[in-house]
Formats: structure tokens, C-alpha cells, sequence
């Protein structure tokens, strides 16, 4: 490799209250265009901005589970441009002194962790919308979105690969939704990623001209953008020509990216103090209330589950993608010992997963509960049914024909553990296959997974598998 690439992300998430950040409109999302949008939004003469209490909690709230700093004064300030979406022709930020300085957050990206550095994360604005698909060669605006309250979480260029920085925004977007300050909602666009992207050749120290790609809302075109970005920035480098610092946006018909504008300095936004707010002051008070409502979070599970249960960190990185999916897990597993917990770590990975996915379904609205799930896996531990046998009971759960006891009584599924039931059975199976008793003997390993299908096929599906195995291996070797 003679390139390194260098990435950094800006992360919008819209943060969940029902009201704007400076004035009592509401958020809620889908509304007629320009009936959400009330006189402070759009800085009438006269109106005055009062700051939503509920957005500063909710950014204390990612402050702290970042481990980042809480400045206990911070400052709203008017960063200026000119643009149809932004009615008063500036939007209220933070920029000298953000609610949040610094702060981690853990990746993991196969069997390698990593942890990002952020920034910052302060408060503002959004800004409204500009609409072109409807409008013949006009250009329409909707102001609902204008003074919705966003959080701006901003890195350090710490990522080196488009999977690093997948694999940040998705744990960032994990966060955010854990503790409850956004819905993470990316095609409604509350959760929306700007990615700084350079590259540099091989152990300079030097940062790159960076370009910046706006307004990724899937992971799957942040991962595309970034990707086709290093290579035409590569491109360029070694044909001779210089990156110049821009503003790109990704078209994902094409799979492409392409300039927007050239990219503006902070000294271009004129950033002042906003005269009509005061200072954002959080105390002590503040802070420790909002603490003492912190969930447990997701690397702290994560520790939990693979010390109680023996998972691997990826299993359990798995099991936290949600903290409904955590909380699932936990039910399903309480109380039980380390082969317990894994089995229904695993069936909630494997076929639950599937299942959701198909049906376009969350954890919280899954068909199997946490309680059926564990009584599945009970019956899988303690040999009654086996795992191909699980699998037509978990279908059964998921219709609807009730817990696994109820459907292994009712199809005849209980699992043949008797030994001397199964020993028969193997005994009628090898003197009416001699054929192949003598070719496994003569080296032949295929002929003993025949010989198991015929037990099985004998036993109907009954057989346990497990001791299948153990009695013909004896008997073979008699």
C-alpha cells in the first residue's frame, strides 16, 4: 500500500424532542410542507429564541456517555451564509465553547478494536429543505425542518479505512438510539453522516486536502462514497494534479462523487455570538440528575455478556446493536450458565435474526419471546428435541401454535435418548447394511455418515444424534 487514507465524520443526529430547539414547533416528521415552521424559525421581526431544556439534556446525556468533557458555560453562536433553505440567513451553532469537548467511542472491525477521538459535540440548528424533484424547473422550499434541534458529533481524523468508518457511525448510531437522545432514523434523515476524506503516501505526517462528502444517510453509501472518493483522489494525486479542499455530494445512481461548491473556512461563516441568547450554563444539579438516568451501555453489556455468558466479542458486539436486543437477550438468558446463555445467543443471531430480516420486522415486535425462546433452548440442552427437530418447533412458535412443550407434545417431536431404544435401532440398521459396515471398515468415512442417515431415517428424526454417533463408532469397532 502506498496510500494511507485519513477520515474524519461529522455526524447530524437529530436529537428526540417534540419540540424545536429555540421555539415550541413541533418535529414530528411527514407534516404539510411549511406548517411546522412558526415565526422564531424563521427570525420574524420582533420574536424572540428561548432554548429547549429537553436538547440540552439530551446532549449532556451523549456528553457523558462518551466520557467526553460537559463545559459548564458554553456559547450559542450565529454562523452566517446564504442559502434558500436557511430563511434568517444564518444558523444558531456553537463553535469557541460547544456543550461537549472530547469523549471515545470503541469500534471493532473483525477481531481488531479501535477507539475513535472525538472532537466535539455541540448543538444547533437544522435548516430547512430545498425540494427540486416536484417543481419544472423551479426549485421548491419546505421550512418544517428549520430549527429542528441537532447534535453535531465531530472526530478527530482517527479512521483509515471506508469499514472503520462504517463501523464508527454504525456503533455512534447505536449509542445515540441506547440512551434514547435520537431515533436514528436515517431515511427520515435524523441521523446523517459528513465524511472528511484525504489521503497521504505511506508514513508522511501530513495531513491531505480534504474533501468533504455531505449528507451520507445509509451506511452502505458512506462506505461508497468513501471508497470511490480515495480512489479519484489517488487518481488525481498521480496524475499530477493537486486536490483542491471542496464540498462533494455522492450520487448513488453512479456510485460517484461530485463537487458541490469549494469548501468554506470558519473565518467564511463570520461566526458571532448570538445577541439574543444568553450563555448556556449547566449545574452540578443539572448534570447529576441527567447521570443518575444513564442506562448501562452498550461496552459495559458487552463486558457482561462475554464474563457471564463466555461469548466471543463479537457476539456479543452482535447482541448490543440495540439495546431492545440486549434486553432481549438478557431475559432469554437469565439465570442460566455459560452453554445456556451461548445457545440462545446463538439462536437469536441465527434464525431469529433471519426471521426479522425477512419480515421486516424489529426485536420488539418479534413472534418469539424472550421466555418462549429460553424454553426452545431448554428443551435443546436438556436432549428432549434435537437442534434440526428446534428448528420445526421454532417455526411452530413463530405461527403462533404455542411454547415448545406444547408443539413437542403435540407433532410427537420428543427426541430418542433411551440407550438400549437407540441400540436396537443400530443393531437393525448394520445387519441390513453390510455393504457398508465393510466399506467403513476398509477405511471408507463416508459409509459411516450413510450408516447414520439410515438410524436416523429408521428412527424418523428421533434418534439423538450425539448418541447415534458414540453407539455406531463402539459397535463398528467391536
Amino acid at each position: 500500500m502506498k496510500w494511507e487514507i485519513v477520515i474524519g465524520l461529522e455526524t447530524h443526529a437529530q436529537l428526540s424532542t417534540v419540540s424545536k430547539i429555540f421555539s415550541g414547533a413541533s418535529t414530528a416528521f411527514g407534516a404539510e410542507p411549511n406548517t411546522q415552521a412558526c415565526g422564531v424559525d424563521i427570525a420574524l421581526p420582533g420574536v424572540l429564541p428561548v432554548l429547549n431544556t429537553g436538547a440540552v439534556e439530551r446532549a449532556i446525556r451523549f456528553g457523558l456517555a462518551v466520557g467526553g468533557k460537559i463545559n459548564t458555560r458554553s456559547i450559542f453562536a450565529r454562523k452566517n451564509y446564504f442559502y434558500p433553505d436557511l430563511p434568517k440567513g444564518y444558523q444558531i451553532s456553537q463553535y469557541e465553547l460547544p456543550i461537549v469537548e472530547g469523549g471515545t467511542l470503541t469500534i471493532r472491525v473483525g477481531d481488531t478494536e479501535k477507539t475513535v477521538h472525538l472532537t466535539r459535540a455541540h448543538l444547533e440548528e437544522d435548516a430547512g429543505k430545498s425540494l427540486h424533484e416536484d417543481f419544472s424547473g423551479s426549485t421548491g422550499i419546505d421550512l418544517n425542518r428549520a430549527g429542528t434541534p441537532l447534535l453535531e458529533i465531530v472526530t478527530e481524523p482517527d479512521m483509515r479505512s471506508a469499514e472503520e468508518a462504517v463501523a464508527y457511525a454504525r456503533a455512534l448510531h447505536t449509542l445515540v438510539r441506547w440512551i434514547d437522545i435520537c431515533d436514528g432514523n436515517m431515511q427520515e434523515g435524523s441521523f446523517r453522516c459528513d465524511a472528511n476524506v484525504s489521503v497521504r503516501r505511506m508514513g508522511e505526517t501530513e495531513l491531505g486536502t480534504r474533501r468533504e462528502i455531505k449528507n451520507l444517510n445509509s451506511f452502505r453509501f458512506l462506505q461508497q462514497a468513501i471508497e470511490y472518493e480515495v480512489q479519484w483522489q489517488i487518481g488525481e494525486i498521480e496524475d499530477g494534479r493537486k486536490i483542491q479542499q471542496a464540498t462533494v455530494l455522492f450520487d448513488p445512481d453512479t456510485g460517484e462523487t461530485r463537487m458541490m461548491r469549494t469548501k468554506e473556512d470558519a473565518h467564511d461563516y463570520r461566526y458571532f455570538p448570538d445577541p439574543d441568547l444568553l450563555p448556556l450554563e449547566v449545574t452540578s444539579e443539572r448534570l447529576d440528575a441527567v447521570r443518575s438516568g444513564l442506562p448501562v451501555l452498550p461496552k459495559e453489556r458487552r463486558e457482561q455478556f462475554v464474563a457471564q455468558y463466555d461469548l466471543t466479542p463479537y457476539d456479543a458486539e452482535q447482541l448490543t446493536a440495540s439495546r431492545e436486543l440486549a434486553d432481549f437477550f438478557d431475559t432469554a438468558a437469565s439465570g442460566s450458565d455459560a452453554r445456556i446463555g451461548k445457545l440462545c445467543a446463538n439462536w437469536i443471531s441465527g434464525a431469529l435474526s433471519a426471521r426479522l430480516n425477512e419480515e421486516g420486522l424489529d426485536i420488539g415486535q418479534s413472534r418469539v419471546g424472550a421466555g418462549q425462546l429460553r424454553r426452545l433452548v431448554d428443551r435443546i440442552a436438556d436432549d428432549t428435541i434435537s437442534g434440526k427437530m428446534a428448528k420445526d418447533v421454532f417455526d411452530a412458535i413463530w405461527a403462533g401454535e404455542g411454547d415448545a412443550d406444547q408443539i413437542i407434545a403435540a407433532k410427537g417431536l420428543r427426541q430418542i435418548s433411551d440407550s438400549g431404544e437407540l441400540e436396537k435401532i443400530v443393531d437393525q440398521v448394520l445387519a441390513s447394511n453390510a455393504q457398508q459396515v465393510a466399506d467403513f471398515k476398509a477405511g471408507k468415512e463416508k459409509a459411516f455418515n450413510s450408516l447414520v442417515g439410515q438410524v436416523m431415517k429408521a428412527s424418523r428424526g428421533k434418534a439423538n444424534p450425539q448418541q447415534v454417533n458414540d453407539i455406531l463408532r463402539r459397535k463398528l469397532a467391536g
